[in-house]
């Protein structure tokens, strides 16, 4: 297979076009055999996506539009268009949208798919029954489910899940 390069969006365009109060997700990198993940993630005005940690990978994010804030504990960083911020793995933060919302870009390597695994035959003097059911913890906004058992927020979007 022979790659070539070529635009994939404008992310101008996208915000443009975009419904005024559409949040989430409203662009992400689908190519075959990429080796990154990146979406365009828009939060409305005074939106937040609550304190959450990322585990396994560095997280780049640069603001497209708007405005807004990641907060570590005491710690503000103050987000403005073009800023570029490093979520080193392991780190602790939480982001709200300023006055105008913010738009923002992330990257990231790419995170491995979930597989299904086939069947095991499980003895027969077994009687622990079905596993937990994980609807919960997938997103409503994007369908990312969420490595948190109890998850308030989603890490990838920043929808708000449903309360238990």
């Amino acid at each position: 297979m022979i790659s070539t390069p070529r635009v994939l969006a404008v992310l101008d365009d996208l915000l443009a076009t975009a419904a005024s109060d559409r949040r989430g997700a409203l662009w992400q990198l689908a190519e075959q055999g990429r080796e990154l993940d990146a979406n365009l993630v828009r939060l409305l005005p005074g939106a937040e996506v609550g304190e959450h940690q990322e585990d396994v990978l560095d997280v780049l994010l640069v603001v497209i539009a708007g405005s807004g804030r990641v907060t570590r504990g005491a710690e503000v960083l103050e987000l403005v268009p073009t800023t570029v911020l490093w979520l080193p793995r392991t780190s602790r933060r939480a982001l709200a949208a300023g006055p105008d919302g913010l738009a923002y870009l992330t990257v990231h390597r790419r995170r491995p798919g979930l597989t299904v695994k086939p069947s095991v035959e499980v003895p027969a003097a077994y009687e622990g029954g079905e596993g937990p059911c994980m609807l919960d913890r997938v997103c409503p906004g994007c369908g990312r489910l969420s490595a948190d058992p109890a998850p308030v927020f989603c890490s990838r979007c920043g929808e708000r899940f449903p309360e238990r």
